[in-house]
Formats: structure tokens, C-alpha cells, sequence
């Protein structure tokens, strides 16, 4: 899949991103939200987690629903656009949406799954509006 990344987000945009991420997410028990492309490239990060490696995760991340792209393909799906793991105190939830972006949610156990996709989903539909709408984003002259 070839996706074109050349999408510009001045800070008053961020600024909505980072509202909704606190409203949806955070408010809701979430420890860290990360926004990332598909190709890696951290978008924006909202949280009290303090990581040593943020790059890192972003790229595992990206990499990691390319890989699991490949597997559905393997077994008759298009495509799965949400991954889960859990550990043993915490837990990632990955939601990818439009072809473009990635959400990233760490949470631990004192946070239901199942709330957690409920507020992603509602996440996702505001910063799809905020990524996708006409504002917030300009193309660089091709």
C-alpha cells in the first residue's frame, strides 16, 4: 500500500487533536495515547508515562499492523484495524483509521477493554473530522 504523507498540522490543530485525545482517553483512564502514520512517524503523544523510547514504539507500531495486514490477506480479509495485547499490568490497544494514522492507547488494569474501544471510537470519529475534514491539513504544492 503506497500512502502519501506530506500533510502539514499547525498548532491549533494539534491543539484539537490533544483535546480530544484527553477528553476520550485520558479522561477515561487511559495512562498514553500516541497518534502515529502508518510509516511510523509520531504524530503527537498525550499522557503520564514516561517513555525512554517513543520513536521506537511508533515504528514497532506501524510495523506491526503492516504485519498483521499481510496475515489477513493470508486468511480472506481485506485488512484488521484494531490490534490488542496484554500484559500482565498493562495493555495496548491499536486502532488504525483512514489509511493514513494510527492510535495508540496504554492503559492498565484498572481499565476495561471494552471501554477502551468504546471511547476510541468515539476518538477516532473526532480526529478523523480534525485529519480528514478541510481544516487542519494542507498539502504541500506537488
Amino acid at each position: 500500500m503506497h500512502v502519501e504523507m506530506n500533510t502539514i498540522l499547525d498548532a491549533s490543530y494539534m491543539g484539537n487533536l490533544a483535546t480530544v485525545i484527553d477528553k476520550e482517553l485520558l479522561d477515561a483512564g487511559a495512562e498514553h495515547v500516541i497518534i502515529v502514520d502508518v510509516t511510523g512517524n509520531l504524530i503527537m503523544e498525550r499522557g503520564n508515562l514516561h517513555m525512554k523510547d517513543i520513536s521506537s514504539l511508533a515504528v514497532l507500531s506501524a510495523a506491526n499492523f503492516a504485519a498483521t495486514a499481510e496475515i489477513a490477506k493470508l486468511i480472506g480479509e481485506e485488512d484488521f484495524t484494531l490490534l490488542f495485547h496484554k500484559g500482565d499490568r498493562r495493555s495496548i490497544h491499536f486502532s488504525r483509521f483512514g489509511k493514513e494514522y494510527i492510535i495508540i492507547t496504554l492503559f492498565d488494569d484498572n481499565v476495561s477493554l471494552g471501554l477502551i474501544r468504546l471511547k476510541s471510537g468515539r476518538a477516532i470519529e473526532e480526529l478523523s473530522s480534525i485529519l480528514y475534514g478541510n481544516e487542519g491539513r494542507q498539502r504541500w504544492p506537488l
